[in-house]
């Protein structure tokens, strides 16, 4: 793929995007959220693809994964009003839908457009499928730490927000009450991935984040992590107990032992 080709494919993705134009402001928080998200995604798989010395043509296609990971969002909300997959639909599996019924990947080399179909369909799966060729595996590894590291930005800047002005998709509709599951901490503190199906509160699904970092395959992605301070930055929007703390502890080790290897 070279860099002519990306470029057409991102100006339909901003007139796609257009096309959800609407005078609800809660619904263009929503829409934007994921617009900028899809960005800051985009950038983030091209610092992993300096990372790991791609040339020009292996870099524009990781991002043009990157570019298309969350393209089933935008109708996902439309008609659910939602980003929860479970209380919608897959919205990794509606983006690949996308693509496919809007033949927008019609000028792409047909192994290049089922890695990215494939990418953008897994991209969201709880643990990676077994038995994907190389080049797929690598470059849905890439995108999966780039949506994360951009999902703590996104997760940091709105938590912060009041409810009333934070979109209201954010938090997968979880209540911000003051308290967590005892089961979700547990799982973070024996470095272990949280389910979906775990949470209660916002606060689980914080505490959920915080285990992704678990979950990360590349040494430049935990290195992003410890530069951007997102241990820390989620801990404090965490209730203060000794429990959270030990936990908290045990994640930013981990995180130092891979930066420090």
């Amino acid at each position: 793929m070279d860099r002519r080709e990306l470029d057409s494919l991102k100006r339909w993705f901003t007139a796609y995007v257009k096309s959800f134009d609407t005078q609800d402001n809660d619904d263009r928080r929503n829409f934007a959220l994921k617009e900028e998200h899809t960005h800051r995604v985009c950038d983030n798989i091209t610092e992993l693809s300096r990372s790991l010395s791609f040339d020009e043509g292996r870099t524009a296609l990781a991002e043009t994964i990157a570019l298309f990971h969350d393209v089933g969002r935008f109708p996902q909300y439309r008609k659910y009003r939602s980003f929860n997959d479970r209380s919608s639909t897959n919205h990794a599996a509606l983006g690949a839908k996308v693509l496919i019924e809007n033949n927008v990947l019609a000028n792409v080399q047909l192994q290049e457009r089922d890695i990215v179909i494939r990418a953008v369909t897994l991209h969201n799966v709880f643990a990676v499928p077994e038995g994907l060729d190389p080049d797929t595996l690598l470059l849905l590894k890439m995108v999966r730490d780039a949506d994360k590291l951009d999902i703590w930005r996104v997760a940091l800047d709105n938590f912060a927000l009041s409810e009333s002005e934070r979109p209201s998709a954010v938090g997968l509709g979880l209540p911000d009450t003051p308290g967590y599951s005892p089961e979700v901490l547990a799982s973070v503190h024996r470095r272990e991935m949280v389910l979906l199906s775990m949470l209660t509160t916002l606060n689980d699904f914080k505490l959920l984040q915080l285990a992704w970092i678990y979950d990360l395959n590349f040494d430049r992605s935990v290195e992003l992590v410890a530069e951007r301070g997102y241990v820390d930055k989620i801990a404090a929007m965490l209730p203060r107990a000794k429990e959270i703390d030990g936990t908290i502890d045990v994640v930013r080790s981990y995180v130092e032992e891979k930066v420090r290897r």
